[in-house]
């Protein structure tokens, strides 16, 4: 959207010069209580892009929520051209209950498009691909780690088939950037069909704050906001990140109590062992050993585990 037109959002005309906090009406609990989005539109005066950075697709994924809180709350996001739409936490229903899902057990980020007529988690997609996408050139979706597994920070997307998309990765600089296909029903895909670049952010652990991860992603959204020209300046980054095309869980072969003998960013050579699943009794313990080298960029740290729960997500480096 480079345009110095008003930015037409839930009734509302919104001119450049102007930042306004409005709030989309989602549904009611079954109490009659109202569930309303709250959506920050941040606009310079002079026309530029449109960047769109959102938390809480998963109500329990509190680092993503504190990053764009904290952007916003610090004043960091005015653009000097263009606009920023925020939005901290869309899925409010799972944040009231400390759940990744909607009271209909769907996942809001596998039901995008969205419908009008279909499950709550659908409708919401459909709300959000209705008032807020047609706005957008360019996103960040920031998200943590699932259940009790931690994630290093770093980047997703789809590498080499969209030079924006890669151009936008790169200048976040995250420690990880990955190569990581389209899931079906995600924003993601959804902005994909669209041709809007978004890259999805991870880092920590659900219901837990990751203090060094947050920071992280504060400073690459700065450095986003330069590379599309929206501010003056950003904080360099820290090195060249590590660009991984391949990446694979690692399973429980047997069930017990998991322990870890490596962290998160740690690197693994072929045949190391990274761990060991014993029984409760104190009878065997199995030794874990990589098959492959690579990056530690996922970590499970729930102690019981069944056969076949992820244990720990490795990363290979692209060479060259």
């Amino acid at each position: 959207m480079n345009s110095d037109a008003p930015l037409h959002l839930n009734g509302l005309a919104i001119l450049p010069g102007q930042q306004v906090l409005t709030r989309l009406v989602i549904s009611k609990l079954p109490s009659g209580t109202v569930i309303d989005v709250p959506v920050h539109v941040i606009r310079a005066t002079a026309p530029g892009p449109v960047l769109l950075l959102m938390g809480g697709m998963h109500g329990d994924e509190v680092n993503g929520i504190e990053t764009v809180r904290r952007l916003v709350r610090r004043e960091l996001v005015q653009p000097l051209r263009g606009t920023v739409v925020a939005i901290p936490l869309l899925n409010i229903y799972g944040f009231l209950n400390f759940s990744r899902e909607v009271p209909d057990g769907k996942d809001v980020n596998r039901s995008f498009p969205g419908s009008p007529r279909g499950s709550l988690a659908s409708r919401v997609a459909h709300r959000f691909m209705r008032e807020i996408m047609p706005l957008v050139d360019y996103g960040i979706d920031f998200h943590t780690g699932g259940a009790a597994r931690a994630n290093a920070p770093q980047i997703r997307c789809v590498l080499h088939e969209n030079a924006e998309t890669d151009a936008l990765a790169a200048a976040f600089a995250a420690p990880f950037t990955l190569h990581a296909g389209l899931r079906p029903g995600s924003l993601r895909e959804a902005a994909h069909a669209l041709g809007k670049p978004f890259i999805v952010y991870e880092t920590g652990e659900s219901l837990r704050l990751d203090e060094a991860g947050i920071e992280v992603a504060v400073a690459g959204t700065l450095r986003v906001l330069h590379h599309l020209g929206m501010a003056p300046e950003a904080p360099a980054a820290p090195g060249p990140g590590r660009v991984c095309r391949r990446h694979r869980w690692l399973r429980a072969r047997v069930a017990g109590l998991f322990r870890a003998h490596v962290g998160l960013g740690d690197f693994l050579e072929k045949g190391q062992i990274y761990g060991s699943v014993a029984d409760p009794y104190g009878e065997r313990a199995l030794r874990l050993v990589a098959p492959v080298s690579g990056f530690v960029i996922g970590l499970n740290f729930m102690p019981v585990v069944n056969q076949g729960d992820a244990l720990l997500h490795l990363a290979v480096e692209m060479e060259g």
